[in-house]
């Protein structure tokens, strides 16, 4: 009996997908839930798993090509067993078979990894994992192409002068992957859609450190998770969007739509793009959550196995240049939504405080916001807004 397999049901957001890398070949036994095929859509990578076992007996979709929900992917005749099965069954007046392989990694690969692995020819079982539980991430997959590309450039090698000193002049002509080509197009609709102003200020954040230095440990202690400033930013963000709901609406046409929950997307950078997921109802989170909760994300992210559910929807975004040493930048929005706020870099610079010079770390914010909705004051207000929570983190605690 055939078994058809198709393309699953895509969330409405999302038109199409794109077919990547095929694990199996036509003639080849599948097992029940393994893994067939890798669908690559505008946000995540999608794992298409066997609904049946037995014999994978024709692909209908090539990768590379462009799919829809419901499409038929490839046809299993379920129950059969493959030629080389049949062959390496075992004879009873045979002498015994040696034990089957077991595959060096034991734990679950993403399919970018998987992906990775296979491109470069590369057993699992060779690669440390620096993930939870030795899990192996995209990072650690190149680290180990790397090392050993380094070692084998280091062997010695005829090469003449005048080639050493003229180099490699060639151009490599690499697609964009769905996320970036959804990314660029996503920038662009915002710069022509919206009308996008940038507001500035600095926020002197000595008493937030003085709180995470003072109860850092006690903190990890408790939650199993580090004090980041994440937290307070999202924190702070939710206390100015309350006092100025346009920040935290959308345009629909010609109609605003004002949500009445924050929900806050964190920008988190990985090997394939940015991605931004979503905390839901950051009002209603604690610390400890939030912290807890973007640090799966950002894991989850660059192992490959974020959600769609993860990344879709949002009210508001924070995005951390910071981390990257920028001192100062104009975020793009985030469409639909009408602001984004952009956190940088530390950096410890004197300030006058009641009269006197004083050394202080200072982060420069910007909230880059659609002015079709959002008035200059309201922009800048929200500003002062999280510059005074953050400054002093007490009013968070009290509500005031």
């Amino acid at each position: 009996m055939n078994k058809e397999v198709k393309v699953p049901q895509l969330p409405e957001s999302i038109a199409d997908a794109t077919v990547v890398n095929w694990h199996k070949q036509p003639g080849e036994s599948v097992q029940r839930d393994e893994n067939l095929v890798d669908l690559e859509t505008d946000k995540v990578v999608l794992e298409v798993p066997a609904p049946v076992a037995g014999i994978l007996r024709e692909i209908r979709k090539a990768d590379g090509v462009t799919v829809t929900s419901g499409e038929l992917l490839a046809i299993i005749e379920e129950g059969a067993v493959s030629i080389d099965e049949e062959k390496s069954a075992p004879d009873e007046a045979s002498t015994p078979a040696t034990p089957p392989k077991v595959e060096k990694s034991a734990h679950k690969l993403s399919p970018s990894v998987r992906r990775l692995l296979e491109e470069h020819g590369i057993d699992p079982g060779e690669v440390t994992g620096s993930g939870r539980d030795g899990r192996i991430s995209k990072s650690d997959v190149m680290k180990f192409v790397k090392s050993n590309r380094t070692a084998a450039d280091e062997a010695p090698a005829a090469v003449s002068a005048s080639s050493a000193l003229v180099g490699s002049r060639q151009d490599r002509r690499v697609p964009m992957t769905r996320l970036r080509s959804r990314i660029a197009d996503r920038m662009v609709e915002a710069q022509h859609t919206a009308a996008m102003l940038t507001s500035f200020n600095e926020v002197d954040l000595s008493a937030v450190m003085d709180l995470r230095r003072k109860y850092k440990e006690r903190f990890e202690k408790k939650y199993g998770s580090r004090l980041g400033f994440m937290s307070f930013f999202a924190k702070a963000s939710v206390e100015a969007l309350k006092k100025f709901p346009s920040v935290n609406a959308t345009i629909e046409e010609s109609d605003i739509i004002y949500h009445d929950y924050y929900d806050i997307g964190v920008a988190v950078s990985t090997d394939r793009g940015l991605m931004v997921p979503i905390l839901r109802d950051v009002n209603f989170m604690s610390f400890a959550d939030i912290e807890k909760t973007i640090a799966d994300f950002a894991g989850r992210a660059r192992d490959g196995n974020i959600t769609l559910e993860d990344l879709t929807g949002g009210t508001f975004t924070i995005t951390n240049g910071g981390v990257f040493g920028s001192l100062m930048s104009t975020p793009i929005l985030n469409m639909p939504q009408s602001a984004i706020l952009g956190m940088h870099a530390i950096k410890e610079r004197p300030v006058v405080v009641d009269g006197e010079i004083v050394v202080r770390p200072m982060m420069y914010i910007a909230l880059t916001y659609d002015h079709r909705i959002i008035d200059g004051r309201e922009a800048v207000q929200f500003l002062v807004s999280i510059k005074e929570t953050l400054e002093d983190p007490a009013r968070m605690m009290l509500q005031i």
